[in-house]
This record gives C-alpha cells, structure tokens and sequence, in this order.
C-alpha cells in the first residue's frame, strides 16, 4: 500500500513538472510554433495571443533590455549596452534609465527635455521675425497625396525674408560658410581643405560657444554628466556631425550636417534636406521648385514646422520636414539635444507650450572613438 502512494506521488510530481515545463520559455525562445506546449515562445505569439507568460522576460527583451545587466562590462557584441557610459555614446538599452541609475546624471527624462526645449526656445534671439520672414504655403495635402509628385503651388514658398539682417549674424554667416562645402550626390567621396575644417570649427564655436542658447544646452548636458567640460562638448559634437562615413559605393560621402542641413541625392531622390535655410537658398536660385506642403505646425511665428514636397533639380522629396525661421543654433541645438538623449528615437519637446516631436536615426555601419555612433538623420515629425 505504501509502495502504491508513493509511486502515485511520484507519478503527480512528474506530471506537475511536465505541464510546467509546458507552460513556460525555459530553453525554448525562438522555437517554431509547437502544438506539443500550451504556449509559444516565437515572435509570432505576440500576433496570436499565445505567449508563454515569461515570453517577454526571458525571450524578447533578452538582448535589448538591462534587466539583469546594469553596469555590466562593455560586449560589442551587445546591440545595446547598461553600464555608465552608455547615454556618452549613444547606446543605452531603452529600459537603461529605467532600471539603472535612474536617479543618476545619466538619465534625461522627457520632462526635462520639454523644458530645456521652452528655454532654447525662448533664448533663440537670432529668429526671423515676422517682419523679416514671409513664407507663402500655398497648397496642402494629405499625407496620401504627398508621392505624387504634383506641383499645386505656382509661387515658391519664400515670399521675402530680409537677408541684411538675418545672414549678416554671425551664427548665419558661420552656417552658410558650412553648408555650401559638399557634394550633393552619395558615392562620391567628400574631402575638406584646412579653409573648410576651420569653417566648421567656426561654426561650433559661433553657435554653441558665443550664444545663450548653445551655452545654455552645455549647461544642462554638463549637469547630467555627459560632457565633463566644453572642448569635450565641441569636439564630440564636430565628431558626431561632420564625421565621414560611407552611404553609397564604400565611398566617405556623407555626414549628419550634410545629410540633414545640405540633403543629398541617393538612389534618384532628395535624401535628408530639413533645413529652411538651404530650401531658401535653392529656391532663390530657381534650382528648387517647392510644390506643396504636407503639415503645418500650430505656431503663429517663427519657429515654426513644415512638411514640405518639392522638386530639388528635378530630384524628388516627398516629405521634407524642415523647422522655418529658427536660428542656425536652435536648429542644431534641438536635434544634438535629441540626439545625444533619445538616440534612434522619438524625442519629444516643447515649442511655446506647443509639443514638438524630433525623431532621430543613428548610423550604424561605422563609428568614432570607443563605438559611439555618428548621427544619421533627424527631422520634425507630424502630429497634426
């Protein structure tokens, strides 16, 4: 009798054991699906309601989250990393502030951008005015219209604006000196004179040195610990945009400056181009026919934000967002604040209590220093 019990507790344990195995992902993420188990460890669980209830834990965040991971030494092998240096270079998992250090320097949270963003926004003293600036929307479309590639505005854009005043600046004058100092096609490789390296010092210097508004952004990156003083702030920065690397044919044919103040033709269409100084230039020039715009911003002045269709010497854009009448430094402020705090994400700001959303891309195929990533692309996006 007692051999029978013992045998029948035996006997429910392994069964206990069996069906719990059953029940979870221990060993088994990434297996196709299996009728065999009453949950699924896969991608495709998520689509079907199937997941095993630690699915998500041991399987999915696994190689991106910093559960379990926090200060962990740096594996470059690692799509994103948990250790301190993580947010310096741009490749912090998503959960980092989360779940490391949140309280430390490290961590900027959407609060604080929104209203670092409302400071930068008020201190950019060097915007057109509206007695400076006049613009001429004309046609808008939906966003399932913008591919068409239909001209529907007969005027340009740029109606006046008062160059006089706005490109005598310095922080202009140091801009336009930039901007005209690339080639526009990818694959073919960019090369700098001293004339034209000094140039993009100048333009650092002009914009986040010698104005309240750049020396204010410092401040606040110094105060979360990510620059330890200023030559670091301006050199990481002239390595982040005006690196080289490689968009087409291996050639070095590319930078985050070129690609989002200049934009570039790839692939038989306009690549980057979210800068209103360049589309007015253009435009000017009769290089650049403006055919509609997409979006409008919610502001009555300037900045304001604008999703643009144009023609660029017969290249097409389909959405060109651009921020309009903002200073060369609050332009290159917001997207290096976006950058350095939501790298490949959303960033979310504050405009004269009016949100603003900067989505940014990394460049992943190269690197500068100990595996920070070059920045790739930035641009307003729609809410409206």
């Amino acid at each position: 009798m007692k051999v029978a019990a013992l045998l029948l507790l035996c006997m429910t344990l392994f069964h206990q054991g069996y069906s719990n195995s059953l029940d979870s992902c221990q060993g088994r993420c990434g297996y196709g699906t299996d009728s065999g188990y009453s949950c699924q460890c896969n991608t495709a669980c998520e689509k079907y309601n199937d997941c095993c209830s630690d699915y998500f834990t041991l399987c999915r965040d696994a190689a991106t989250s910093c559960r379990g991971r926090c200060d962990e030494k740096y594996n470059s092998q690692n799509p994103c990393h948990c250790n301190s240096l993580c947010s310096q270079y741009n490749n912090c998992c998503n959960d980092y502030a989360d779940l490391c250090h949140a309280d430390s320097g490290a961590a900027i949270t959407d609060a604080e951008l929104k209203s670092l963003s409302e400071t930068l926004y008020v201190l950019d003293s060097n915007k057109a005015s509206a007695s400076q600036l006049i613009i001429d929307p004309q046609a808008l479309v939906p966003d399932s219209q913008t591919s068409s590639q239909s001209d529907l505005s007969s005027r340009p854009l740029f109606k006046y604006l008062n160059e006089n005043i706005l490109f005598s600046r310095p922080t202009y004058a140091a801009f336009l000196n930039v901007l005209n100092n690339y080639k526009r096609m990818t694959g073919q490789t960019e090369s700098f004179s001293s004339q034209q390296l000094t140039e993009q010092d100048t333009f650092l210097k002009e914009t986040m040195l010698n104005t309240e508004l750049g020396r204010e952004l410092f401040a606040f990156l110094y105060t979360k610990g990510v620059y330890k003083s200023e030559s670091e702030f301006i050199q990481d920065l002239k390595n982040m945009w005006f690196g080289l690397y490689s968009r087409n044919n291996n050639a070095l044919d590319s930078s985050g400056f070129e690609h989002i103040f200049a934009g570039e033709i790839k692939g038989g269409k306009v690549s980057g181009f979210h800068n209103w100084i360049q589309f007015y230039l253009l435009e000017k020039r009769g290089e650049l026919n403006y055919y509609s715009h997409s979006f409008n911003g919610p502001w009555s002045n300037y900045p304001d934000v604008l999703g643009l269709q144009f023609k660029w010497d017969g290249y097409y854009k389909q959405v060109g967002s651009a921020v309009i009448g903002c200073s060369p430094e609050f332009d290159f402020a917001i997207y290096s604040l976006c950058y350095i705090a939501r790298p490949g994400k959303q960033c979310r700001l504050s405009l004269g209590g009016k949100e603003l959303i900067i989505q940014t891309y990394t460049w992943d195929n190269s690197s500068y220093g100990n595996g920070k990533k070059y920045i790739g692309s930035a641009y307003p996006v729609s809410m409206y």
